[in-house]
């Protein structure tokens, strides 16, 4: 019997599967009816708790009738499945119902996010985003697909069923104007609405000169309720996907160094509300 694995690989290729399996309606019986396995084994494919072997991949690819861009990259996360790290290349054009990233954030049962430069992107108004992304040159095609996955992604925080959310914030990224005050202070006043959830606690880490671990740059850490954590970096041009024990306790570690630091919840709030009216005078 296949061990289990769970890595960030191997649940980006479970994640590519159902996706694919999903838009050939097909359900899981008789997709694995089709594969000759088990429903049972098929479903441990498609959570990332068993990696299949790449015959296997390919016979579900062919029956799904999967494009041949999208069959190439199930196949290579097919190949490297059992590799605890990743590091992710930036893809224009792929679907972002098969990003990796966002099914974490779809299954994660919490997450913690560290930003030192920006507002967390779950709680990002559709002009700061938009702002973001202008500033990076990005087609006007890609930009409003972008805001409009941007903004369905935070459904998992005010959805019927929504997802504990702690984000750290350093003051750098509340004071710095970017776009204008007309732009920060509706986004202010947005973190201060959704800090106001029970399933959001927001902190910010005053500037000072401690040093903290945070410095280093921004990181999520995705826990699930029946797999291991996975701690995410972004980076200009890709991302990295860390799964190693020690790696994940390392970044616990930092988040935990951080925290120390911060503000509480009700500090933090009073922080934002002087940094809107500075904005306002």
């Amino acid at each position: 019997m296949a061990t289990r694995v769970a890595t960030p690989r191997s649940r980006a290729l479970g994640f590519g599967i159902r996706a694919a399996r999903k838009a050939r309606n097909l359900g899981v019986r008789e997709l694995a009816r089709l594969a000759g396995v088990s429903a049972q084994e098929l479903s441990h494919w498609e959570s990332g708790t068993r990696v299949p072997k790449i015959e296997q991949v390919a016979l579900l690819l062919g029956a799904l009738r999967v494009e041949p861009v999208e069959r190439a990259r199930l196949l290579e996360l097919a190949r490297n499945a059992r590799e605890p790290n990743w590091l992710e290349h930036s893809l224009p054009g792929i679907s972002p119902k098969l990003s990796a990233f966002i099914e974490y954030e779809r299954t994660a049962s919490a997450i913690f996010a560290w930003e030192p430069l920006l507002i967390p992107g779950l709680l990002q108004t559709s002009d700061y985003v938009r702002t973001i992304l202008a500033a990076a040159g990005r087609p006007r095609a890609e930009e409003e697909l972008r805001i409009k996955v941007r903004l369905m992604r935070q459904e998992v925080l005010t959805g019927r069923n929504p997802l504990p959310y702690t984000a750290l914030l350093a003051e750098t990224a509340l004071r710095q104007r970017r776009g204008g005050a007309e732009i920060m202070i509706p986004q202010l006043r947005h973190l201060t609405e959704m800090a106001q959830r029970r399933n959001v606690s927001l902190r910010v880490l005053p500037d000072n000169e401690d040093f903290h671990p945070g410095l280093n740059g921004s990181f999520v850490i995705f826990d699930f309720a029946d797999l291991p954590p996975i701690v995410f970096l972004e980076q200009y041009r890709g991302s990295a996907y860390l799964y190693d024990d020690q790696q994940v306790a390392d970044y616990r570690a930092a988040q935990r160094a951080m925290a120390a630091l911060a503000l509480g919840e009700q500090e933090s709030c009073s922080l934002i509300r002087e940094v809107i009216a500075d904005l306002e005078a």
